[in-house]
């Protein structure tokens, strides 16, 4: 007997803006399946259900243990914020049942229960930004190529639309929102109206608004929606407006109207509608459809013209991209000096910006038309350059300021190697030059902790999250020299068998063993659930 799968969109997360019906699919069901921070969200209607919490990431599995719960006559529910079928898990549920051979006249069920996008309840908090055509657009690119995004936003810039941006920008993902920036100032005035909501209708909400130009002044995170207006939304005091476009027809502060109602749809009152034109040429709607499909087909491709960029600048002009790069005075170094913070400063200009990262780097990003020009000058200004995102980073120490210099032509020689390599998801390896460990380094996916010309290993450590701790330590006594080889074999293991997005302490507990070194369980701890859901 098959059971059912409610996938329930519950809105924002405020206990008002959740449907009766949302409720009742939650009470109805035995089981609850969802993302740690959503269960936490509807705690409060929870009753004696079981309940199956999984992290960021998990929609797979997720879905699957749906599937596999209902299929054994239970009813499941699946719950995302928002609504369900906006970026949520109804279409993945939809799929992982079209794999086992599911069709809709089966005896399992599914029920889709919409909520409130985001983009609606962003919008109401902002005034009225969408009252014409709008779009969202997802910034991820961890399952959507960013070539098609970047269409996308193309598209949706040129043809003037309102924008709602989901998952504007991540702890890992910070360059995509700025080259959104990039391309919509190409079809929009910097002044152009954008909202910024984090976290609506919850304890944290936060309410932002800006303009295009200066957006990128304020936090944007995975909890925030970017909303964009177009070419005509404005603001009136605190309200984002974007207009339907009554005032081309009425006369908005006067009861008595120009046209009357029997008026107001007759093609001379309507120059700018498909029809009139179509009347004023003596042609009808499908003689100019049908001339439209003829020339798109016969034309070759050309750029949109805008009134502000000649073709001939659009063709000969370089195109200037993001540049976004990790700066660091050294590997032991901690210290800029002065010259370098001012050559640091000089090629981000005013549009760019340096950020501090926990790594012992500066994220360095600007516009530019010649990237391998800044990272030679910062090179030849005594600094070290690497790329971001999920590659290998070495966190050495300062070795007391260079008095325990015995470890550092390791650590150098290690970075020299490993450092700016591309893995499945970033890779932290710390490296203290004595045995206080001060830095933290056991804390890291890898740490080495360097004692009198050996090396103790440690592997699999977590910084963040609940279940953060050090990683075990596989080893005491490694022979300095032979530590930079061994690491590139761990690090070899980690980049041919990883699974796609898969962290190392994960990886190391799948295989059970990474270079003779066995994987061992750790005593489980109570913690408390974190509202982050990390």
């Amino acid at each position: 007997m098959g059971g059912k799968i409610s996938v329930v969109g519950f809105g924002p997360g405020s206990h008002e803006h959740i449907t009766d019906r949302a409720r009742e699919a939650i009470q109805e069901s035995q089981v609850i399946i969802g993302y740690n921070t959503y269960v936490d969200l509807i705690r409060d209607l929870l009753t004696d259900q079981e309940i199956v919490r999984t992290g960021m990431t998990e929609e797979v599995s997720r879905a699957q243990k749906a599937v596999d719960l209902a299929a054994a006559g239970k009813a499941v529910a699946v719950i995302s914020s928002g609504d369900a079928g906006v970026y949520g898990m109804a279409g993945l549920v939809y799929e992982v049942l079209i794999e086992r051979g599911w069709h809709s006249g089966d005896q399992l069920q599914v029920e889709v229960v919409p909520g409130i996008s985001a983009i609606h309840s962003c919008a109401a908090l902002l005034g009225a930004p969408i009252m014409h055509d709008a779009c969202t657009i997802s910034l991820s690119d961890h399952l959507t190529p960013w070539t098609v995004i970047e269409k996308r936003i193309e598209a949706a810039a040129s043809a003037d639309f309102v924008i709602a941006l989901y998952n504007p920008r991540s702890g890992r993902r910070t360059r995509q929102i700025a080259e959104t920036q990039r391309i919509l100032l190409n079809y929009r005035a910097a002044q152009t109206p954008v909202g910024l909501v984090k976290s609506a209708y919850r304890d944290r909400q936060l309410v932002v608004r800006t303009t295009l130009g200066e957006m990128l002044n304020y936090d944007i995170g995975m909890l925030t929606t970017v909303i964009i207006g177009n070419a005509s939304t404005f603001y009136h005091d605190e309200v984002m407006i974007t207009p339907r476009g009554y005032q081309r027809k009425y006369t908005l502060d006067s009861e008595v109207q120009r046209l009357r109602p029997g008026e107001r749809l007759r093609p001379e009152n309507e120059p700018w509608s498909l029809n009139s034109y179509a009347e004023i040429q003596n042609r009808s709607s499908r003689d100019w459809a049908a001339e439209a499909l003829e020339r798109l087909q016969n034309a070759e491709m050309k750029i949109i013209d805008r009134p502000d960029v000649s073709n001939s600048t659009r063709s000969s002009a370089p195109q200037s991209t993001i540049c976004e790069i990790a700066v660091s005075p050294g590997v032991a170094n901690k210290k800029f000096s002065p010259s370098q913070m001012l050559l640091l400063a000089t090629l981000a200009g005013d549009q760019g910006e340096l950020e501090y990262t926990p790594a012992h780097q500066l994220i360095f990003r600007t516009t530019t038309d010649d990237a391998e020009k800044i990272v030679k000058e910062l090179r030849e200004g005594g600094m070290r350059v690497l790329p971001v995102g999920d590659v290998i980073k070495l966190k050495a120490c300062d070795f007391c300021d260079g008095e325990k210099f015995e470890g550092i032509s390791f650590a150098e020689e290690i970075a020299e190697r490993l450092a700016g390599q591309s893995v499945e998801k970033e890779l932290r390896i710390g490296f203290n030059g004595c045995a206080m460990a001060c830095y933290g380094a056991v804390n890291e996916d890898i740490g080495l902790v360097f004692r009198k010309g050996r090396f103790d290993l440690f592997l699999g450590g977590k910084t963040t999250g609940r279940n953060a701790g050090p990683g075990q330590r596989v080893a005491e006594g490694i022979p300095a020299e032979q530590m930079p080889d061994l690491l590139e074999r761990i690090i070899a293991t980690y980049q041919s068998q990883a699974f796609p997005g898969e962290r190392f302490h994960k990886f190391f507990m799948r295989m059970g063993q990474i270079e003779g070194f066995s994987y061992q369980d750790k005593p489980q701890t109570i913690a408390a659930d974190a509202v982050c859901g990390t």
